[in-house]
């Protein structure tokens, strides 16, 4: 994960305080015990720090808005010696001197954290390391120069949207009051979530036939409806939380789809105990279930094999990519146009 040692991998919510998933892409090749890389990770994410290679680029994952962790120009090995007249030269994505601008913090150790990550932040971020070394016996000095590239790479976390399916009973296939039974029960549960500005965008049922060994021939609805964090008034709602509100709109439709499936609970009593009649339509115990359905915001997307290690990430597409809508995956340009990070469309 960090460019010390570990095995790589996404990281868990609690990682995301540091703001940044690390991956330093081959690091098993290093000549250490499991044990003694995992150590290490741990103590370097810890410190919020991440090491460079110059074997390799590192791959950093910094999640929109947040400050990146700090870049240290050198390897591990190199930063437990005595390094002598060290002198270091950051470049950012566009070949410019990271000295003095405003948007970096950077130490005179030579590590650089870059605040308030943008899209636009996206890319390749180059150390210069130059330093001497003495000889003891005849104290001739040596210039040693390593370069250390580390891809920087924006994120957000995935928008959810919950697939529900639940199933009930009924006495026939071909009956009218099947279609009325879902209108009402969309409506009731569309009002049963409204405070917490989700809606149901797609619902649909078909009635299958069902022959069981001990009953004979049923007939039952399977019915299924996609909760959305996004109906009227939820740009009002984010406007509350400063910059992103991907986990307040992530946290709301799971609150909805955990309410609605509270009221299926419920169901099962109303419909057996306060009708004085036996309904036509009866929920079927322990059908309910609800699906995750992940999405990303546009010029952003997921990719299993260029971004394996952050995989449930949503990573800024890179050049010659682009995402025109929340879809979760960036296609790829005809031509290579879009020469930028987070691009909506090839132009």
């Amino acid at each position: 994960m960090a460019g010390g040692g570990g095995r790589p991998r996404c990281p868990p919510g609690a990682l995301l305080g540091v703001a940044a998933v690390v991956v330093a892409a081959g690091w098993g090749e290093r000549d250490l015990g499991a044990e003694q890389k995992e150590e290490q990770s741990i103590d370097l994410i810890g410190k919020n720090e991440v090491y460079g290679d110059t074997r390799h680029e590192v791959n950093v994952y910094v999640k929109v808005f947040a400050n990146s962790p700090f870049l240290v120009c050198m390897d591990l090995a190199l930063s437990q010696e005595r390094i002598i007249d060290p002198n270091y030269l950051w470049t950012g994505p566009d070949g410019r001197d990271l000295q003095g601008q405003s948007y970096v913090n950077l130490t005179e150790t030579g590590k650089l954290m870059v605040m308030g990550f943008m899209v636009s932040m996206s890319g390749a971020y180059t150390c210069t390391l130059s330093h001497k070394v003495i000889e003891t016996t005849t104290q001739e000095e040596t210039e040693m120069v390593e370069a250390y590239k580390f891809m920087v790479y924006a994120y957000r976390e995935a928008d959810h949207a919950y697939q529900l399916s639940v199933r009930f009973s009924t006495t026939g296939c071909r009956l009218k009051s099947n279609d009325l039974f879902i209108k009402v029960l969309k409506k009731i549960l569309s009002s049963t979530i409204s405070h917490l500005t989700c809606h149901i965008t797609e619902s649909s049922y078909k009635c299958h036939s069902i022959r069981t060994p001990k009953n004979g021939l049923q007939y039952e609805l399977f019915v299924n409806f996609l909760v959305n964090p996004f109906a009227p008034g939820w740009e009002e709602v984010c406007q509350e939380v400063p910059y992103d509100c991907e986990d307040v709109t992530n946290r709301r439709v799971r609150q909805a789809a955990e309410l609605i499936g509270k009221f299926f609970h419920q169901l099962k009593y109303v419909l057996k105990h306060e009708f004085h009649a036996v309904p036509t339509i009866q929920y079927v115990d322990n059908s309910f279930s609800m699906t995750p359905i992940d999405s990303c915001r546009p010029g952003f997307g997921k990719n299993h094999h260029t971004h394996q290690n952050c995989a449930s990430c949503c990573v800024v597409c890179g050049p010659g990519t682009y995402s025109p809508s929340n879809e979760v995956a960036c296609r790829t340009c005809a031509r290579p146009q879009a020469r930028r990070y987070g691009a909506k469309s090839c132009y």
